[in-house]
């Protein structure tokens, strides 16, 4: 008990005051904290306040998570107050064996920041083993002849402690016959010589008896005795002879099992048996002897196991040489153990950061790397690198330690997850290295916004959808994960109106699809434009934006609609005049129809169904005009009928009918009676409709002649009585074969013009038939009405002198239709088959003349010359004032055969062009005057 109070005393003596000492040199040593203390410890004995040897706050310490290396288990630190502790039992003689300086070596780390603090602890020895000799008896034969200072070597006794506690001095009882020396090997082992001080007899006395005592240098010092008997025996005066006293041997530490170390010799000059040597191992250490083999009769020394350099760099062995009569020789053999590139670096990862955001700067810190190769020199120096990943690199930071920090910007869309391989590599030749491996995982930020799958989308919905069909679907990626990659659909903008636009269509917030909330019309929308929105959940939110056009497709819904010939208020079929001098191929009148569809659904054919006389006429197949075949013949009748078909190029196909009442005659005159006088039609409504056509023009004739008689008389009072009026815009007066010059031809097709003299006593009505001369597009107006022609009493007609001609004015075209702004007829006035679009303002003005004689019959009926006979009847609404802008514009549906395009409003291209003046003659040629 007095001995471990001591003990412990001196311990806390050396423990208090070097601290205090290091603390003054901790000047020159930044890098290291050192501290001293004696082993044998108690568990969680305090060495030092590593924290305030640190500069540390004690309040910090759990926040910097302040610790020692993995690797140590001798030492813990205590975060409440910075106290480095002993953790475990620290046995000196264990840890440094017989190094004087015993130091163990350790990291302490500190996080937040991170900080790596070396820390050096000496480890003072304490007097806990006794010496102890390996025998407690020892038996010496020494021959009687043996002379006085010879010296007898004894096994030295073995203690564990180091410096001041390790064995210090042997002695021996006191006797008459020996003396004790010390000795000392090259290593610095002291063992015992007992020296013959007088010589022997063995007769006398041959046995003796010594106490052989081995003393440390302790406080108290402590001892271990053995006992030596000598026995005394018969003189061999030789003892053997080394041939050498030390032998020098290096060996590397990788050399094989059983490999020859050295083969000692000695010699003996006696003879017979007393020359025969046995060699032996003397005074060794146990490790010695597990490590080599002595061959007893041939001093061969071999291996006997594998060497380690890193165990022991050297080792010390004694040989003893002793011959039959126990006379021995003795020599030292000391091996000195190369090191050899054998140990492979290790790597150890003491704290690792992951997962890591994709969003971390470069030169963020992953990891921390420590290195140690047990080998020595050049075969210890440890560089490290990074394999493979060019994303990451090694820092060195202090001693063995690396930081492993990214290098650049990670995406975890790219990689997710990186298995980082770290190489440690020593110096030495050839290299040694091995290898560790850091799993690290990317965490995902939102960084990447919603991509569509395509730029833009073009959908084609045919018109009629059932209403809440999906139509269309628009898909966007986000390579995000969870939230930042849900994608949410919506629409932001479109050429709708906004307060229409969710009656139209609306989209699925989850999947994408468009839907559409109503049935489409073509007529009606042709298409329209959308601006899509993917959306996804991240903070804050990243979107994208797509374009959906969708183009409503035409389907065959409208039937064609015949424009002309239009029929009476009364629901009859007008008629046409035909010369009854027309030749084969003349242009008799045109059929007009559109259709609202488009494309082949606005493709229109033309078919006969029922004529009267079949021969005779001819029908366009995409034209529509009716032409003759042949010339009138004696036999045949006046008045012909033609039922004809319009047909649209849809599937199934559209139709619609008009009928032709063409009669033949030269003048109006003629042609009345013909239609009144001509064989009763079969239909009763038909036989109807013509009596109701000739009324209302006998009515519309009355109604000319009282309001030119009117004019006439107002006339008569001016103050020019000569003076001529131009009434109507599409009367017009002829006699004889003079032509009024102020009364253009309008662009009305069919139109008949009427012009009255004032002072003629005799008024006749004549329906000019415009030859090509004067066939002209313009409108039908009469400059002047003062205009007075020449009186000639010998003919109906009135010659018109030049000199009295007053210059028309230019026609006003604001009224006209320009060639943008023309209806679709589905032929041209060419003749041609092809349905392209017409290139004459023929068809233009027949069109619209059908379009007036449409609207005039449905609000007036009180027009002239027989207001129900459509081509016939013209008030002075229908003049140029009337204007078209409220008929629909169907260029655009007219299909070109040949292409996939229909035609578009291409203005300017087309208008300006002058007319066919043939067309024109021929369409107004069938209503000649009266001869």
């Amino acid at each position: 008990m007095r001995r471990n109070a001591g003990r412990r005393g001196r311990a806390l003596w050396l423990q208090v005051p070097l601290p205090f000492l290091l603390s003054l040199f901790r000047g020159a040593l930044p890098d290291q904290i050192r501290y001293s203390i004696p082993e044998e410890l108690s568990k969680n004995s305090v060495v030092g306040n590593l924290a305030k040897d640190l500069g540390l706050d004690v309040r910090d310490l759990p926040a910097r998570k302040l610790r020692v290396s993995a690797e140590e288990k001798y030492f813990t630190v205590n975060l409440e107050s910075g106290d480095l502790l002993v953790g475990d039992r620290i046995d000196r003689e264990q840890i440094c064996g017989k190094k004087p300086l015993c130091i163990l070596d350790f990291d302490t780390v500190a996080e937040n920041p991170l900080n790596i603090f070396h820390v050096a602890v000496t480890v003072q020895d304490i007097n806990d083993n006794i010496p102890r000799f390996k025998q407690s008896q020892i038996d010496l034969k020494i021959r009687e002849s043996t002379p006085p200072g010879t010296a007898f070597p004894l096994d030295p006794a073995l203690d564990s402690d180091a410096g001041p506690n390790s064995l210090q001095r042997y002695h021996v009882n006191d006797n008459e016959y020996f003396d004790l020396a010390e000795k000392q090997t090259p290593d610095g082992c002291k063992y015992p010589e007992l020296i013959l001080k007088h010589s022997l007899d063995r007769e006398e006395h041959n046995v003796h008896q010594l106490v052989l005592t081995a003393v440390d240098g302790g406080d108290p010092p402590q001892s271990g005795t053995t006992r030596i008997g000598i026995q005394v025996t018969d003189a061999n005066d030789n003892p053997p002879v080394f041939s050498q006293v030390v032998y020098r041997v290096t060996l590397r530490e990788n050399v094989p099992l059983g490999f020859s170390v050295l083969q000692v010799t000695a010699t003996d000059r006696d003879e017979g048996t007393n020359a025969d040597i046995i060699y032996s191992f003397h005074n060794v250490d146990e490790r010695v002897e597990h490590f080599f083999n002595l061959d007893k009769r041939t001093g061969e020394i071999t291996t006997k196991d594998d060497l380690d350099f890193e165990i022991a760099n050297s080792y010390t062995l004694s040989i003893e040489a002793k011959d039959p009569g126990d006379l021995a020789a003795h020599c030292i053999i000391q091996i000195e153990i190369l090191d050899e590139n054998d140990c492979a670096p290790e790597v150890i990862v003491t704290s690792a950061y992951t997962p890591l955001p994709e969003d971390s700067p470069p030169g963020t810190v992953i990891a921390l790397i420590k290195t140690r190769d047990r080998d020595s020199g050049e075969n210890g120096e440890v560089y490290c690198h990074v394999l493979g990943n060019a994303e990451f690199i090694l820092k060195s930071s202090s001693k063995n330690y690396y930081k492993l920090v990214t290098d650049r910007t990670l995406d975890r869309e790219e990689i997710p997850e990186y298995n980082v391989t770290i190489m440690a590599t020593d110096r030495g030749k050839p290299p040694l290295s091995s290898s560790i491996s850091i799993t690290l995982h990317i965490s995902d930020v939102n960084d990447n916004a919603p991509v569509f799958h395509q730029a833009s989308y073009l959908v084609h919905v045919a018109e009629n959808n059932p209403p809440g069909a999906s139509i269309a679907r628009v898909s966007a990626s986000d390579p995000d994960l969870g939230p930042n990659g849900s994608v949410s659909y919506a629409i932001v903008a479109s050429d709708l109106e906004p307060r229409v636009l969710s009656s139209y269509v609306s989209v699925s917030a989850q999947s994408g699809v468009v839907f559409a909330q109503r049935a489409f019309d073509h007529e009606q929308l042709r298409a329209f434009e959308l601006t899509l929105q993917a959306r996804d959940q991240g903070s804050p939110a990243l979107s994208a934006n797509v374009s959906l056009r969708v183009l409503v497709g035409d389907r065959n819904d409208n039937a064609p609609r015949v424009l002309y010939p239009a029929l009476g208020p009364d629901g009859s079929a007008l008629f046409d005049t035909v010369p009854r001098s027309a030749e084969p191929g003349y242009l008799v009148t045109k059929v007009v129809a559109v259709d609202a569809d488009s494309g082949h659904n606005a493709w229109l054919s033309y078919h006969v169904l029922q004529a009267s006389e079949p021969g005779l006429f001819s029908l366009g197949l995409r034209t529509g005009e009716v032409r003759t075949v042949r010339a009138l013949g004696d036999r045949d009748a006046a008045r012909h009928r033609l039922l004809v078909a319009v047909r649209d190029g849809g599937q199934p196909p559209l139709s619609a009918t008009a009928t032709l009442l063409l009669v033949f005659a030269d003048s109006l005159q003629e042609a009345l009676p013909d239609l009144t006088h001509g064989p009763t039609p079969s239909d009763p409504q038909a036989e109807l409709q013509f009596y109701l056509v000739v009324a209302l023009a006998l009515i519309s004739v009355l109604f000319l002649l009282a309001v030119i008689l009117a004019i006439a008389l107002h006339l008569r009072h001016s103050s020019s009585p000569a003076a001529w009026g131009c009434f109507q815009p599409g009367l017009s007066s002829r006699s004889g074969s003079g032509v009024l010059p102020n009364c253009s031809e309008g662009t009305l097709p069919y139109s008949y013009n009427l012009c009255v003299a004032s002072q003629s006593a005799k008024t006749e009505f004549n329906f000019l038939n415009v030859t090509p001369e004067l066939a002209r597009p313009q409108d039908l107006l009469c400059d002047d009405a003062s205009w007075v022609p020449s009186t000639n009493h010998g003919d109906a007609g009135v010659p018109f002198p030049s000199d009295t001609i007053l210059k028309q004015a230019p026609p006003n075209t604001d009224w006209r239709f320009s060639q943008a702004q023309r209806p679709g007829t589905s032929g041209s006035q060419n003749g041609d088959e092809t349905g392209t679009w017409p290139n004459n303002q023929f068809d233009t003005e027949m069109l619209q003349a059908m379009i007036l004689a449409s609207a005039s019959e449905a609000a007036d009926g009180s027009s002239t010359l027989g207001g129900g006979a459509g081509t016939m009847g013209l008030s002075a609404r229908y003049g140029p004032q009337f204007t078209l802008q409220h008929v629909p514009d169907y260029r655009q549906n007219v299909y070109i055969p040949g292409s996939n395009a229909t035609l578009t409003n291409a203005a300017g291209k087309r208008d300006g062009k002058a007319p066919a003046s043939g067309n024109g003659n021929k369409k107004k040629s069938g209503k000649k005057e009266k001869k």
